[in-house]
C-alpha cells in the first residue's frame, strides 16, 4: 500500500458534522470520505494524474445504477 501523508485540517464544526454523517451513509470513515471527495474533485477538474488503483481495486469512484 502507498504511504499516506498525515495532514491537519481545521474545519467548521457544522461542515465536520455534515461530512461525518455523509461518510456514515456511504460506509466510509470521515478521513476516507474527505479523501474520496478530494480525489473526485481533482479528477473532475482534470488535475489528478492517473495513478495506481486504490485499496479496493477501483478508482475510488462508486458506480451508480441507472
Amino acid at each position: 500500500m502507498a504511504e499516506r501523508k498525515p495532514f491537519l485540517l481545521r474545519i467548521d464544526p457544522r461542515l465536520h458534522d455534515a461530512l461525518a454523517r455523509w461518510a456514515s451513509d456511504e460506509l466510509r470513515s470521515l478521513n476516507g470520505q474527505i479523501e474520496f471527495l478530494l480525489r473526485k474533485a481533482l479528477a473532475d477538474a482534470g488535475r489528478l494524474a492517473p495513478g495506481p488503483r486504490d485499496r479496493r481495486g477501483g478508482t475510488g469512484a462508486r458506480r451508480t445504477e441507472p
